[in-house]
């Protein structure tokens, strides 16, 4: 039985794990496109060259941070770029 509960504890943390992996990470929806250099700062969706995950940029605009939004909208928005700066 003990063994039982053990397999079940770790394939439980295994499944919160993964779970909060695939959480943490935006999910680029088909309609959606990388816009970079508009996020505020520790707003981007993502890593960066300099910082190691979402919500971590460390200036607004910083060029290399992005945001998922509406394909065409980026190139619609003040220093919006679709490759980092």
């Amino acid at each position: 039985m003990k063994k039982t509960n053990m397999a079940l504890a770790a394939t439980v943390s295994t499944l919160i794990a993964v779970g909060g992996a695939l959480v943490s990470s935006p999910a680029m929806a088909a309609g959606k496109e990388k816009c970079y250099g508009i996020a505020a700062a520790g707003q981007n969706d993502c890593a960066t060259k300099t910082s190691s995950c979402a919500g971590t940029s460390k200036v607004d605009n910083q060029g290399d941070a992005f945001l998922a939004v509406p394909k065409g909208l980026c190139d619609k928005i003040a220093g919006g770029s679709l490759t980092p700066k």
